[in-house]
């Protein structure tokens, strides 16, 4: 089959590799028929991981079922399926707690799995043709049947869910105001939900010019870094006591000033400096232990110099970790099916499988308005 296999750094290609199959009673094959490129895979493209060449990228895949394992229950051929990014057991400790984005079973030796990403187990990425799906029963989520809705239930896999995470790990609350560092698909998402929510005003901080629109367009208020202090501006509209609640939709390669010089821990600082005091901050931006490319030698080893004094003084609460996407999939399907969400705004570009690498390429650069890019194999 045709998938997108990992070659260099910045560099992709869509090669030839061995088909799925069945390898255990539990397991489905699904046919891929959107598959998105994500900001997590940016990091393996730009070599800013452990990754090795021929790994087959995407974590966020739906499709249909065209195979199905004899232990299989729940899930039939024809079915039409997202599967979260997180693969998981469904009866481990912290998946029977609802913690499925850190399973005990599927990545011995470490907590959490997910298709075709560094470290995270040996499960073939889903920028492809066909796509195996362990523990099929518990990491299917079935859809209706035909095409609606196509670009909204993709969605599910990652962003959507993790952008609701956001909110969640930040406790944000009806009436209350956040602020949301990060323009991308996650923040979009984070700022969405948070609005979903019943937040009273959402702030959204980037720099990009089609990001802040798209969340203009969605009723946040857009504040460009790149123009004034983000902090001094958020301020400016709370009467200077600082938003409720805030997201870091960002992570580790996140930037400063003008001159857009990396440095890993300005946006965790900017949202100690902008909630308010007690309030409460969602950290589903991803940072790592390890960094090759950071631009000293403590965030190479995923130290960073953050304001804990200041943290401390203030009395703030922090929440973080990756997406447990099946804690929320459910539900955010069932809004999307009903009218009540529609989070494929998000959604710049809908392409074939086999221009992924122009579209890694362009949406590494931030150009051509590329903020989200759907593949379809």
């Amino acid at each position: 089959m045709k998938a997108v296999v990992y070659e260099e750094p910045f560099k992709v290609a869509v090669e030839d590799v061995p088909d799925p199959r069945i390898q255990h009673p539990n397991d489905v094959l699904v046919r891929i028929t959107s598959t998105a490129i994500c900001g997590s895979d940016l990091h393996m493209y730009e070599g800013r991981t452990a990754a090795e060449p021929g790994i087959v990228f995407g974590h966020e895949n739906m499709g249909i079922v065209e195979d199905v394992g004899g232990g299989v229950t729940s899930i039939e051929r024809g079915d039409r399926v997202v599967m979260p990014f997180n693969v998981a057991c469904g009866f481990c400790k912290n998946c029977v707690a609802g913690n499925t984005g850190f399973c005990l079973t599927v990545n011995p030796g470490f907590a959490g799995g997910a298709y075709g990403y560094v470290a995270m187990g040996p499960y073939t990425g889903g920028q492809a043709e066909r796509l195996r799906v362990p523990y099929a029963d518990f990491n299917c989520l079935k859809l209706p049947p035909g095409t609606e809705h196509e670009t909204d239930f993709i969605l599910l896999a990652d962003i959507f869910p993790t952008g609701y995470h956001g909110c969640e790990l930040a406790r944000v609350s009806p009436g209350e105001s956040v602020a949301v560092y990060g323009g991308g698909p996650v923040g979009l998402m984070a700022a969405y939900s948070a609005l979903l929510r019943g937040a009273s005003k959402v702030f959204v901080v980037d720099r990009i010019p089609e990001r802040l629109q798209k969340a203009e367009q969605i009723g946040a208020i857009p504040i460009n870094f790149a123009e004034r202090n983000a902090v001094e501006q958020i301020q400016e509209q709370t009467a200077g006591e600082g938003t409720d609640k805030g997201v870091d939709a960002v992570g580790y390669q996140a930037q400063a000033g003008r001159e857009h010089r990396e440095e890993p821990a300005v946006v965790l600082n900017s949202l100690i400096d902008t909630v308010r005091p007690t309030g409460t901050l969602g950290v589903p931006g991803l940072y790592v232990p390890a960094d090759p490319g950071a631009p000293d030698e403590n965030a190479k080893r995923g130290m960073l110099l953050v304001s804990i004094g200041r943290m401390f003084e203030k009395g703030l609460g922090m929440g973080t970790g990756q997406c447990n996407v099946k804690r929320y999939n459910r539900q955010l399907r069932d809004l999307i099916i009903e009218g009540r969400a529609t989070p494929s705004f998000v959604v710049s570009h809908e392409l074939p499988l086999d221009q992924a690498p122009a579209a890694y390429e362009k949406f590494d650069k931030r150009v051509e308005g590329y903020t989200k890019v759907v593949l379809h194999p």
